[in-house]
């Protein structure tokens, strides 16, 4: 049974963040690094690049709700059902990263956390199959949704039976709609097109997604000191946005606006790039910021996914 908690991060996840952020200085040199409503900041001597960047937005008019693992605070899940459409939200929630999800009781098990949120319907959407997620009458449940949640797990088992099949677009006409997709941990990798499938310190790369174009996502990112392994991603990416996600906490995307709610944070990471030195910008519970202003006026380049996933 998971509790409410406070969106005060305590004093050893402070003591644990100042490390990492004072970890991050002495790795990024000329680099922005700042805790924002904390009490540590470096300010860039780098000048802004000439070539004005225009930061990518989700596809569509909907909403992302991208959880780093972990418990899921009761305030995301209920942040989620509120995007959904509350009273009226039709949720699904597809556990095909878990092997929980071929147990004849995993109906039960993965619907049980959602259901004290009020919403109007859930189900639970799951196959290993490629040609069964081509089916018309097992997509039903997508063209009916007004929400989609992906469970924690392996991310590949995702992309494997989903990626390039009808659920993959109908989970993009969601977006288009103005309906709401999330996921923890395996389901918050996914939701980029360069998608980190695994790797402790260096990490392999695959395919997910792509609902945050110009992005990548790493979970349980404090909790598992991923700070290197993020940016060892995007010095190979310098394209891509990073969010490095904490456990308990989850990033909301709607167009340009970030919200941050949980219990932990969320770190904005870019390489470097051109005379622009890497910048890192840590995000806490309740904090907003937006697309635009974390890329900043930044130059850019455009390699090709092949290319990305060739440079792992």
């Amino acid at each position: 049974m998971e509790s409410r908690h406070t969106n005060a991060p305590k004093r050893g996840d402070r003591m644990r963040l100042n490390r990492l952020a004072l970890l991050a200085i002495a790795a990024i040199g000329l680099g922005t690094v700042a805790v924002l409503g904390g009490n540590l900041a470096r300010s860039s001597t780098a000048k802004a690049a000439d070539l004005e960047v225009v930061a990518p937005a989700p596809k569509g008019s909907g909403a992302l709700v991208i959880c780093g693992g972990g418990a899921i605070p009761d305030s995301v899940r209920k942040q989620f059902v509120d995007l959904a459409g509350g009273a009226d939200a039709r949720i699904v929630v597809i556990p095909t990263a878990h092997s929980i999800a071929d147990r004849p009781n995993a109906a039960e098990m993965v619907l049980a956390p959602w259901k004290q949120f009020g919403a109007r319907s859930l189900t639970v959407f799951h196959t290993r199959s490629r040609e069964k997620a081509d089916d018309a009458e097992f997509l039903r449940p997508l063209v009916e949704a007004t929400g989609v949640w992906f469970g924690g797990g392996v991310q590949s088992n995702l992309v494997a039976a989903y990626r390039g099949t009808a659920v993959e677009a109908h989970l993009a006409e969601l977006l288009k709609r103005g309906g709401v997709i999330g996921g923890t941990s395996a389901g918050a990798a996914v939701m980029t097109r360069v998608m980190i499938a695994s790797g402790r310190i260096e990490a392999k790369l695959g395919e997910g997604f792509d609902f945050l174009p110009g992005s990548v996502v790493d979970q349980h990112f404090l909790k598992r000191n991923r700070y290197k392994r993020l940016m060892g991603v995007l010095n190979k990416n310098p394209n891509l946005l990073g969010f490095g996600i904490d456990e308990q906490t989850a990033l909301i995307v709607r167009g340009r606006r970030l919200d941050v709610v949980g219990n932990s944070y969320v770190v904005a990471c870019q390489a470097a790039v051109g005379d622009q030195g890497p910048r890192t910008e840590f995000l806490k519970g309740g904090d907003q910021a937006d697309l635009d202003s974390l890329r900043g006026p930044r130059p850019i380049v455009l390699p090709s996914l092949k290319d990305s996933l060739a440079s792992d």
